[in-house]
């Protein structure tokens, strides 16, 4: 594994490829570290190790500020070929564990308190057909320009084969039949009527509990393509960030976030608070009527002012210039809906993404409120470990820009199969049906995304009710691992 401490350097080629797909591009790179990220109709894709930041035995309790300290090291001074100005934006992918404490074992093994990859090769592009390809390498610092030739052959040589192997990566995979454990309602409900008195109590105002549903495939968990679970859930889900990071092969974690965390682009920071759920509805005017109840709803117009204050008292400690929407709206994806904010504000130069994210997470809309009390009753309440599930995913430049999603609708893939989450917002008011019936639709994603992928799964029950998916073998619970 490359070194992040030494004297060397980032060196950086790149090259127009608008023949290349992502999909075909993370096919060939089975095997490799990997990752994905898009929104809407913009996408990048990358491979390979140049560069690594994880915890070695770090005692400093501040892991943003450790990652924006080790990432300055390697790529705030990149080697540049001759008569070159300006450096190519060097991007770390990665994200952090939910929790801080987080150890990297189990289904997480691959997956510390915090880590970041400089890919080897990255690929970015957008609906339109403009894709960029590049290479990067860690060289010393007298490097001559002969690296840069280097790479540009590596580049150029990796467009080629992937260009005449377009449409022919992928293999005929047999469906796979996930076979489920026992139901364990009792547990949600048992969890959030115990919430539910808490809040009563006065401890907290709002928690939000999650709960996993584990599709075991058996000895045939290999068989699921994650390119196509990861392809087929960024085709049905464009409103939403979809993401998926393998830092070890056969270990990726995969969701589509509806929501940002932070936004941060050269002082302009953005961001949404995003709280309380509906479904979408079957057709045009019953989905008006959703969201018309969701905006009427007096519960859900709370859980989400508690996100929205927290995250604006937060922000006005670094921030100018903060604007929000005078009224939440309605954020429409492909199975739910949601009361949506938008925030805006101006930060100093000297206030990156990594110090917004030490400000924000875990906010109000994945933890709850007050933080300390929240995080400790969700460590009583929830029978297993959430590792990066909520934890801040998406990328940063040595320049303090970046995207940060937090990882919601998500899945992680383990030798049996996979594992997904979801978690609901309990305030006064919740009941313990619905808010399972909401974490029922926020499985959906990743369920569509693996069945299109060839998982046979039965049908789900969401309290008496069957939603429509045919020939399925699933059972939801909270598991006591």
């Amino acid at each position: 594994m490359p070194s992040t401490r030494g004297p060397r350097r980032l060196a950086t080629v790149t090259i127009p490829a608008p023949d290349l797909r992502p999909e075909v591009f993370l096919s060939h790179a089975t095997g490799d570290a990997r990752g994905f990220w898009a929104r809407g109709h913009r996408w990048v894709a990358h491979r390979g190790i140049a560069a690594e930041l994880k915890p070695d035995g770090d005692s400093n309790p501040d892991r943003f500020g450790l990652v924006a300290e080790r990432a300055s090291q390697i790529a705030l001074d990149p080697v540049l070929p001759q008569g070159t100005a300006r450096a190519p934006r060097t991007r770390f992918y990665g994200g952090f564990s939910f929790r801080s404490d987080h150890v990297p074992e189990g289904i997480w093994a691959s997956f510390p308190s915090w880590l970041f990859h400089v890919p080897v090769f990255e690929l970015e592009g957008d609906d339109s057909g403009d894709a960029w390809l590049r290479a990067r390498v860690l060289v010393e610092p007298e490097a001559s320009d002969e690296v840069f030739v280097r790479l540009r052959h590596q580049a150029e040589a990796l467009r080629a084969e992937l260009a005449a192997h377009e449409g022919r990566l992928r293999v005929s995979r047999p469906p796979t039949k996930g076979i489920q454990a026992l139901t364990h309602r009792n547990d949600w409900d048992s969890a959030v009527e115990e919430s539910l008195a808490i809040i009563r109590g006065g401890t907290v105002s709002k928690v939000v509990l999650a709960r996993t549903l584990d599709l075991d495939l058996g000895d045939h968990g290999d068989l699921v393509d994650t390119v196509e679970v990861v392809e087929h859930l960024w085709e049905a889900n464009r409103g939403s960030h979809v993401f998926m990071f393998e830092p070890e092969p056969g270990s990726p974690i995969v969701g589509a976030a509806p929501e940002t965390i932070a936004t941060l682009h050269d002082g302009v920071f953005h961001a949404t608070a995003v709280a309380g759920s509906i479904r979408r509805g079957s057709t045009p005017r019953e989905q008006a009527e959703l969201a018309a109840q969701l905006l009427a709803s007096d519960k859900d117009r709370i859980e989400q002012r508690i996100a929205l204050d927290d995250m604006l008292r937060r922000l006005e400690t670094v921030a100018q210039q903060i604007r929000t929407d005078p009224q939440p709206h309605v954020l429409t994806l492909t199975r739910i809906q949601h009361l949506e904010t938008e925030i805006r504000a101006s930060v100093p130069a000297e206030v990156g993404i990594l110090d917004l994210l030490r400000l924000l997470h875990p906010t109000p809309a994945v933890c709850g409120l007050p933080r300390k009390a929240a995080m400790a009753l969700l460590a009583d309440e929830e029978p297993f470990d959430r590792g990066w599930y909520a934890g801040p995913v998406g990328w940063f430049d040595p320049e303090g820009n970046g995207v940060f999603a937090p990882a919601l609708r998500t899945g992680i893939s383990a030798a049996w199969g996979w594992r997904l989450f979801a978690g609901a917002g309990i305030i006064e008011g919740s009941v313990p049906a619905l808010e399972w019936n909401e974490t029922a639709i926020k499985f959906e994603p990743m369920l569509r995304a693996l069945e299109a992928s060839g998982v046979q799964l039965d049908r789900i029950e969401t309290d008496g009710q069957r939603t429509p998916f045919e020939n399925r073998v699933v059972t939801q619970h909270m598991p006591n691992d």
